[in-house]
């Protein structure tokens, strides 16, 4: 019985902190002093302090956000102008500090800093003082285009959200299937696409193969812009039978993902050491009442609270 509580409780910790393990191990946790406390801060969540850390930042980062898009509405933007680059300037100044911080408390910034989300946070302050340190900018691209880059602010949810990291893992997995599958979408829109060709002819707008693929994928996918259409028997009833072929091709995306995230969630269960007293078999779940082998009634799950 102490045998299988410390395996639980290794267990449950090892579940908990994964992603601050991987963290650790790839940017160097510091060993002692304030970096390490600013480290658990920042990178761990097990705190009270890391979890408050997490969910202001998460409240910055929508909000931020939120600026961006009401600032892009001219008759909301010309109202609230001044609070708008106040508000704008605030979020700079915190996410500048955060990013100053995780440089800061890691044994390796340069590894943080050129890291995805390294880059992401980066990405979130520059466009900012991009714009005070070019101030003719406007003459090569049009400042807008600095600001829109603020958006990429969303993109550090990822780091805080689980299921953001669920259904990237899923979309990792999955993607040579969903590569082979579009392969043969292409493959198939290139065949109808030179049978139009054939069939209707420039005469009735399929001017080239190009063209006649772009209608094929445009046919497949059932957005039907209508600036291509068959006109002759044959040709109408081929795109009846790509329409009827997009629907089924739109559902296979999202089945292959979905498999793959279920696959996961199963196999992402940690098995454990109880024991059915009737046949002796292991690795029943915390939750089950009986033997998935025999089908005798288990007794109560026990163990030591972590």
């Amino acid at each position: 019985m102490a045998k299988a509580a410390t395996r639980e409780r290794v267990n449950t910790a090892s579940r908990r902190d994964w992603g601050a393990a991987a963290d650790a191990e790839r940017f160097g946790r510091p060993d002692h002093g304030w970096r390490l406390r600013l480290y658990t801060v920042i990178f761990e969540a097990d705190t009270r302090a890391g979890k408050l850390f997490d969910l202001v930042l998460l409240a910055c980062i929508l909000l931020s956000v939120v600026v961006v898009i009401l600032d892009s509405v001219d008759a909301i933007s010309r109202k609230h102008a001044a609070l708008f680059d106040v508000l704008e300037w605030t979020f700079t100044i915190l996410f500048s500090i955060e990013y100053a911080a995780r440089l800061s408390c890691v044994r390796q910034p340069l590894r943080y800093a050129t890291s995805f989300f390294g880059v992401v946070d980066l990405l979130a302050v520059l466009p900012a003082y991009l714009m005070l340190l070019l101030p003719g900018a406007q003459y090569l691209l049009d400042v807008r285009i600095l600001r829109l880059l603020r958006i990429f602010r969303i993109l550090k949810l990822a780091a805080y959200i689980g299921e953001y990291r669920a259904l990237g893992t899923a979309l990792t997995a999955s993607k040579r299937k969903i590569f082979i599958f579009l392969s043969v979408v292409l493959m198939i829109a290139l065949l109808m696409g030179t049978l139009l060709y054939v069939i209707e002819g420039p005469e009735r707008g399929y001017t080239s193969i190009p063209i006649s693929v772009y209608w094929a994928i445009v046919t497949m996918t059932t957005v039907g812009y209508g600036d291509i259409t068959p006109q002759t028997d044959l040709g109408r009833l081929i795109a009846s039978i790509m329409m009827l072929l997009g629907w089924g091709i739109l559902a296979v995306p999202t089945g292959i993902v979905s498999a793959e995230m279920t696959a996961r969630r199963f196999a992402q269960r940690t098995p454990t050491t109880r024991t059915c007293h009737d046949c002796l078999s292991e690795g029943h779940e915390p939750q089950a009442k009986f033997c998935k082998d025999c089908g005798a009634q288990l007794p109560p799950y026990q163990r030591d609270l972590p």
